[in-house]
């Protein structure tokens, strides 16, 4: 195939045969074209990285993208989307920048060691329709700074806003002189059958999005990195700012419709603070529902067990009009409250929501409120991230040692910060590992480094044999031997 083709081109293409086939074609090209480009030296991968960025933080295309996606999906707000594909790519850079990722990358002469920076291949990226340009974007920008070569696997949803994202990267490389089979996507109509068939012929598999195709990938017989499932909740503690909490709360909970994982989907207040808190959120837009309101909220937002479409990612105002709530409609607000008192299958409002919908707890305490926490999330989330809003910072360090979580957010807009923020030390991804908590295999945000093998050179060192009193001398003291 001309290596000039359009993204749309390269979609559409079609070869006879099985899925196995047509996905075969796609990886032959892209390996091909990697075993090339991984010996090209850094400045290339740097380059094919770069290209890559622009492509989707020039505003003019950043735009096209926002707006194909919510037009496509149904989800988020172009606004906020427009944001996302900025400032998370911005952020990556920042990351990326100055990092050697192909070579010798580092030596240890006291230890004879010498690391090298190798790519694994070809990566398959699943990505989801909540981020169909963001996290695609994300992903191919990582693998080629370690020099691999990607093929997308989006969400049917997704599918024309991942194609769009391709197209504009394409025209990068041209100008930049790299070759287009580098990225590629699975041609429409996308299926599981083609994703899973992807998922085995790739080297690596980096899963976002449902919790289906997490465990697919993981038992792809791939090397794979998945993410566990988001249900975020924050704590507010009676010595917190309670105005500086419900303001970051409310921007994070309102954030692109709460589409993301990272958006609080409960909030547990002390009961010292509890009605002053609802009054702070409350001033910041959120409307609370009286018991007969709940109901009519949750018929709306659940049809037999499954969030409804019809509510997820919508605004308040669209899901307070499906669920009859016209008088809450009316009062035009940012996001909706209902008070929850347990957790489980049997309390919905507990789960992930997907929504500018929050669920509010009164705990006596902390540590009841951190209790409350992990039952939240003994039924959904575990490993994700917990938020805290305190002035008293020995608190993140008692959640971050009892709690299942991967992070603990302090004093921060949560879905802004989890995935790394310019005021915070987190690297900058969209694909968040919640650890074994979580059924992952990691519990860092996923970050260039998963996209690198590295092999280590041993060379002799002067051997040294330790006494075995210097290693059990302790334990002998203590217990004989």
């Amino acid at each position: 195939m001309n290596v000039r083709a359009t993204g749309a081109e390269i979609a559409n293409e079609r070869v006879d045969g099985e899925p196995e086939h047509m996905v075969a074609s796609l990886v032959a090209r892209a390996r091909a074209a990697q075993r090339a480009f991984e010996c090209s030296g850094q400045q290339a991968l740097d380059t094919a990285a770069d290209a890559a960025a622009w492509a989707i933080m020039e505003p003019a295309r950043n735009r096209q993208l926002a707006e194909r996606a919510v037009r496509d999906t149904g989800l988020g707000n172009v606004a906020d989307k427009f944001r996302k594909n900025h400032r998370k790519t911005l952020g990556l850079l920042r990351d990326l920048h100055g990092q050697k990722t192909t070579g010798v990358i580092a030596g240890d002469k006291a230890r004879g060691l010498v690391e090298i920076a190798r790519a694994v291949g070809v990566v398959a990226a699943i990505t989801p329709s909540t981020n169909p340009a963001a996290t695609p974007a994300n992903k191919i920008i990582n693998a080629l700074k370690c020099g691999n070569a990607v093929v997308v696997a989006p969400s049917p949803k997704g599918y024309a806003s991942c194609a769009l994202l391709i197209d504009f990267i394409h025209a990068q490389f041209d100008k930049a002189g790299v070759h287009r089979d580098l990225v590629q996507m699975l041609p429409a109509p996308i299926s599981k059958a083609a994703t899973a068939a992807l998922m085995r012929q790739a080297d690596l598999v980096v899963a976002t999005g449902s919790q289906a195709n997490v465990r697919m990938a993981y038992a792809s017989g791939t090397p794979a990195f998945g993410v566990g499932a988001g249900n975020v909740a924050s704590i507010v503690a009676a010595s917190a700012d309670l105005r500086d909490a419900a303001r970051k709360i409310v921007r994070s909970k309102t954030f692109d419709n709460a589409t993301s994982c990272s958006s609080e989907n409960s909030v547990v207040i002390e009961s010292a603070v509890y009605q002053p808190m609802l009054s702070e959120l409350a001033a910041c837009g959120g409307v609370l529902l009286d018991g007969t309101q709940k109901a009519r909220l949750q018929a709306a937002m659940w049809d037999n067990g499954k969030l409804s479409v019809q509510c997820t990612a919508k605004s308040a105002e669209v899901i307070a009009q499906v669920a009859g709530l016209d008088e809450i409609a009316a009062r035009h607000p940012a996001f909706l409250m209902v008070e929850e008192c347990g957790a489980g299958a049997d309390y919905p409002f507990s789960g992930e929501k997907l929504a500018p919908v929050l669920a509010v707890y009164r705990a006596a305490d902390f540590d009841a409120a951190a209790s409350m926490v992990h039952d939240i999330y003994a039924y959904m989330g575990a490993g994700h991230s917990v938020g805290l809003h305190s002035n008293d910072s020995g608190q993140a360090v008692q959640l971050g040692v009892t709690l299942p979580v991967a992070r603990v957010i302090v004093n921060q807009a949560h879905c802004l910060a989890t995935g790394g923020n310019f005021d915070n030390g987190l690297p900058f991804s969209l694909s968040m590992g919640c650890g074994t908590w979580g059924r992952n295999n990691f519990s860092d945000n996923l970050g260039f480094h998963h996209y690198l093998n590295i092999t280590r050179v041993a060379y002799p060192i002067e051997e040294r044999v330790p006494e075995l009193d210097e290693l059990l001398g302790d334990f002998f003291k203590r217990y004989g031997q």
